[in-house]
């Protein structure tokens, strides 16, 4: 009986070197990082968070002062992770990168043909039942009409032919590898981050666009 909680410690510790190792890469990419909370699998409660009944379990900042506290400062990230090894990871958004969030089977079809074409995908994740792709950020435009500032919950209401996208950019996150969903399933990537300039997001959108209609 004494070599199960070993391995429980061990596999904690594996994941804690895993999730402390991918901050400080993004950190090196010059992506800022912030804790998040993380999906409870026992007791009464969903989500490492003090509010009950928390809408969205595990994938959100642990503080409402998430954008401020979002850094690239190796040595504060190190800090959180080791006093919250558990803790997810936030990466926000309109910064340095924009991301357009599809549903599964559109972003995986739209994956597939840009494969195939020899376009360029750039970093793409899978989160659960949402495939995330990661573009060069469009900053603040001086025309807004042409760009939407989302929330995790939030879809533009203007473009209604893109069934299920949403578009992270100034003032949102995403929740990026390793995370871990609810489900018990780590957020993982499809296609890494591997330094290179990313991808413009009019060109991706438009791959996602027939995707989705």
């Amino acid at each position: 009986m004494v070599g199960v909680p070993l391995a429980r410690r061990a596999k904690r510790r594996a994941r804690h070197t895993s999730r402390i190792g991918s901050v400080l890469e993004y950190a090196g990419l010059g992506w800022a990082v912030c804790p998040g909370a993380h999906p409870l699998r026992s007791g009464s409660r969903a989500c490492s968070c003090d509010r009950v009944g928390c809408p969205d379990p595990g994938a959100h900042p642990l503080s409402p002062a998430w954008q401020m506290q979002a850094t690239l400062d190796a040595a504060q990230l190190t800090r959180w992770w080791e006093r919250e090894p558990e803790a997810n990871v936030i990466l926000p958004t309109g910064r340095v990168f924009d991301v357009f969030d599809a549903p599964l089977d559109s972003g995986l079809a739209a994956l597939t043909r840009m494969d195939a074409s020899g376009s360029d995908t750039g970093p793409v994740a899978a989160n659960g039942d949402r495939v995330l792709f990661y573009v060069a950020t469009r900053g603040n435009p001086d025309d807004e009409d042409e760009w939407w500032s989302c929330n995790l919950d939030c879809v533009p209401e203007s473009v209604d032919d893109m069934s299920g996208l949403r578009w992270h950019c100034r003032d949102s996150y995403v929740l990026a590898p390793p995370s871990t969903l609810p489900t018990g399933q780590p957020v993982s990537w499809l296609r890494p981050p591997d330094g290179r300039p990313l991808p413009d997001p009019l060109r991706v959108l438009d791959w996602l666009v027939d995707s989705c209609e």
